[in-house]
């Protein structure tokens, strides 16, 4: 028995004879007979009723009508199924602070790309109460969000740490605070002060860092990448990851820089999270290792100053 034959049958039945399903499936006549002939004699039933005015189902065949229907919802949902499995597989969805964008997101992306070419990577810059909703709905696959040491982390996801930094003050070269090898709360104040908008781990940080006190003027902006191009261009300074904007091309070429804040010892952790429950695309858990041996490899090259 094959599914083409039951899906002749359907056809058959829909169409109310044999000339018209033989016309629908691009099939001469006399094949389509043979074939419901073939399964006929298979099943030992006379499923349509052949007349010289033509074809029709038979009332036998319309006892097994539900079943053979039966089977084809049954395949369709397995065809649907496999199609949907297919396009997870070809598309991993990840979700990011853009913290790491620098030391593990794009690195991570390029060498993923060389191992799956036929997968795509969408990257999705959010928050990190957005980038746990979209994990638990299961629209994304990976989630790169930031914690402070001491932070509870959520019980519905697996999370693994990647990278431990210290909060930085990110500034341009010619700015007067970069005179100094680290930069005290009261200095801060004293400059125009980029922050994170309220959502992101940064903002909570500041606001803890400031303890009420108020800047001189600040900005509001989204995500680090934003924060680190506003000093370039001269509008004041931020706090953000080291790890952030040690090998930015913005910290290479000489445009902006950091300095440590004063008498502050607080870590900032990466990590990568995924839900827990319900299964993981094979394309998302080599792009979950790949992460955590880029990170380590990252440490590596920390520890030993290269």
């Amino acid at each position: 028995m094959r599914i083409e034959q039951l899906e002749y049958i359907a056809a058959v039945t829909r169409l109310g004879s044999l000339r018209r399903a033989a016309e629908e499936l691009h099939l001469s006549q006399p094949a389509l007979s043979e074939t419901v002939r073939n399964l006929e004699r298979e099943l030992g039933v006379d499923i349509l009723d052949r007349k010289r005015s033509g074809a029709k189902i038979s009332d036998d065949g319309r006892e097994l009508l539900p079943h053979i229907v039966g089977v084809l919802d049954a395949v369709d949902k397995l065809r649907r199924a496999a199609g949907d499995q297919h396009h997870i597989s070809r598309m991993v969805r990840l979700g990011t602070v853009n913290a790491a964008t620098v030391p593990l997101l794009v690195p991570a992306i390029r060498e993923f790309r060389t191992g799956h070419p036929l997968t795509q990577v969408e990257v999705i810059g959010a928050q990190q109460a957005e980038i746990h909703r979209a994990l638990l709905e299961g629209s994304l696959d990976l989630g790169l969000v930031n914690y402070l040491r001491g932070d509870d982390l959520p019980p519905d996801f697996h999370t693994t740490e990647l990278l431990r930094g210290r909060p930085v003050v990110c500034l341009r070269p010619d700015s007067p605070l970069a005179a100094r090898s680290e930069v005290p709360v009261t200095e801060l104040l004293t400059q125009p002060l980029i922050v994170m908008r309220s959502g992101y781990v940064m903002h909570r940080f500041v606001h803890r860092l400031l303890r009420g006190r108020t800047p001189s003027f600040s900005y509001s902006t989204d995500g680090a990448e934003m924060g680190k191009l506003m000093v370039a261009e001269g509008l004041g300074v931020t706090v953000l990851p080291d790890f952030s904007i040690i090998g930015d091309p913005l910290e290479r070429s000489g445009t902006i820089t950091y300095r440590p804040l004063a008498a502050d010892r607080t870590d900032v952790l990466m990590v990568i999270q995924r839900r827990r429950s319900g299964s993981v695309p094979k394309a998302a858990r080599d792009l979950h290792e790949l992460f955590v041996r880029r990170a380590a490899a990252h440490r590596g090259a920390g520890e030993d100053g290269t």
